[in-house]
């Protein structure tokens, strides 16, 4: 894409580093198949209002629908409009000239997630089947670089994320689908381990994001990770069933996950003013009556964004007019906040955050 040279000033301005980089720990997250129009506008009006995808649209539109695209995403997504608005970086409204864009051709959640952790795309990933990823992850280079050896996890509500990180092969702990923890090293991992096996999900590949986020809140505490990845699925599987009222409730349970997640870091003193969140999403996905779907051919289907928030993102807010930026550049984001290069099976997307 051409840059002009307002445009390189402009990103030059709102990308600048602070005097040092080096977050101590940096928290990935990933919210799958949630659409950019939802985050940055709220429940969608021709679906919250549509009984063939909304169920109780009177109670739904009580809960999410606003006059304003303002209030309804705050209705719908309080802690990234009261905190990370305020405190970080949002990108990626297009209705404010603001683009991040999936680089694969496949728009699904293997190749969405091999870019987004390898910083590359693989053309020869063409179904999600449980195939053990050949690329290098950002998770399994930090996992080898020193001061990083054994403080790098991953936890995921779906049961491929095993394969994507190669658990095998890198070392990295990987929780994830219908996964306990073994061993249990506190009683309330014991307790969510009897919880989750007597607690059916809708899905046969995907857990309830709930026990993702408490399995890893409780590996925080007695492991304290310094790359710590957290991929939620529940909103791209309520898409998938075209339950339009029950992926709003996922992407607020989501947004208030995340809260809880952020108030632990500034609750910890291991983590205080040390820690860095990076949140985005594996693909985007169509509008109106294809709002369910995700895949070449899907328009939309490749329109993301990216979300920033610690002691190293300098309050920018939600930008507009700002050059593309892509999915392969997520890898490298992530390890330039902690202070490191990474160097990839192939060549990696440069970092956003400009040297």
């Amino acid at each position: 894409m051409r840059m002009t040279l307002i445009s390189a000033v402009l990103i030059g301005l709102l990308t600048q580093p602070l005097p040092s980089w080096g977050a101590d720990n940096v928290f990935l997250i990933t919210l799958d198949g949630l659409r950019w129009q939802e985050l940055f506008t709220g429940a969608d009006e021709t679906l919250i209002h549509d009984p063939d995808y909304t169920r109780s649209p009177d109670i739904m539109a009580d809960r999410y629908w606003r006059d304003t695209a303002r209030a309804r995403r705050s209705a719908l997504m309080p802690f990234f409009w009261s905190t990370i608005a305020t405190e970080g970086v949002i990108y990626g409204n297009r209705s404010l000239n603001s683009h991040v864009n999936v680089r694969n051709n496949g728009l699904f959640s293997y190749p969405g997630y091999n870019e987004i952790l390898t910083g590359a795309v693989d053309a020869n990933i063409s179904s999600n089947a449980k195939v053990p990823n050949r690329n290098t992850t950002v998770l399994e280079w930090v996992n080898q670089q020193p001061g990083f050896e054994g403080k790098v996890a991953a936890f995921g509500s779906w049961d491929v994320f095993p394969f994507i990180i190669n658990r095998d092969r890198s070392g990295v702990p990987v929780n994830a689908g219908f996964d306990t923890a073994q061993p249990p090293r506190s009683e309330r991992e014991e307790w969510l381990n009897q919880l989750q096996e007597q607690t059916p999900s809708p899905w046969e590949a995907v857990r309830l994001d709930v026990f993702t986020h408490h399995y890893g809140i409780e590996y925080l505490k007695h492991s304290q990770p310094r790359l710590l990845y957290m991929a939620y699925g529940e909103t791209d599987d309520f898409a998938h069933d075209a339950q339009y009222h029950q992926y709003l409730d996922a992407a607020h349970r989501a947004d208030r996950f995340i809260s809880d997640l952020w108030s632990y870091v500034q609750s910890d003193p291991h983590y205080r003013d040390r820690t860095t969140l990076v949140i985005t999403t594996d693909h985007g996905r169509g509008s109106k009556t294809q709002w369910t779907d995700h895949a070449a051919g899907v328009e939309g289907a490749d329109q993301i964004w990216i979300a920033m928030l610690g002691p190293d993102i300098a309050a920018q807010g939600e930008l507009r007019d700002t050059v593309e930026l892509g999915q392969d550049q997520i890898a490298a984001t992530v390890a330039q906040l902690l202070g490191l290069n990474f160097q990839g099976s192939a060549e990696v997307g440069a970092s956003i955050i400009r040297p």
